[in-house]
């Protein structure tokens, strides 16, 4: 639905980017797998969250198109049933790389990001999803040579 992981994630790696000032290098955006929430803005356990912790948000839920997956290079998702939802519409179009967020972290014995909506953790979720980004722009820019 794009309104708890996910804009989440967008929201943390935002504020990295910007802090790192690569905002003219790097494109952050979210979308989800699902159509059920489009429109909404972020959960309120996801708002509470990135408040307390400073982070700004500011987006809207949306499904993931078969456009993000030819003008981004790098789709992260939250879990594994997110990547394979990703990977069959991407079969249309196999430019972007897809990978879950915790692939990133190479210590990390969880590779799946829970879904707060669920479990009602969001500050849990926000420490895995943190670190999850921290992970992400220092591959970033390892691999893009930024």
């Amino acid at each position: 639905g794009n309104i708890c992981r996910s804009p989440m994630a967008e929201a943390i790696f935002l504020h990295m980017v910007r802090e790192a000032n690569l905002s003219d290098r790097i494109e952050v955006d979210s979308a989800g797998t699902g159509d059920w929430h489009i429109g909404n803005a972020p959960h309120k356990g996801t708002l509470a969250v990135l408040k307390k912790n400073g982070v700004a948000v500011d987006s809207r839920a949306r499904q993931v198109r078969l456009e993000d997956l030819t003008s981004f290079d790098l789709v992260v998702t939250m879990d594994e049933k997110n990547s394979r939802d990703v990977l069959k519409l991407s079969q249309a179009a196999p430019r972007a790389h897809v990978a879950r967020l915790l692939d990133y972290v190479p210590d990390s014995l969880e590779k799946n990001v829970p879904d707060p909506y669920f479990t009602g953790d969001f500050d849990g979720v926000y420490e895995m999803v943190w670190a999850g980004c921290a992970h992400l722009l220092a591959h970033v820019g390892r691999e893009f040579e930024l």
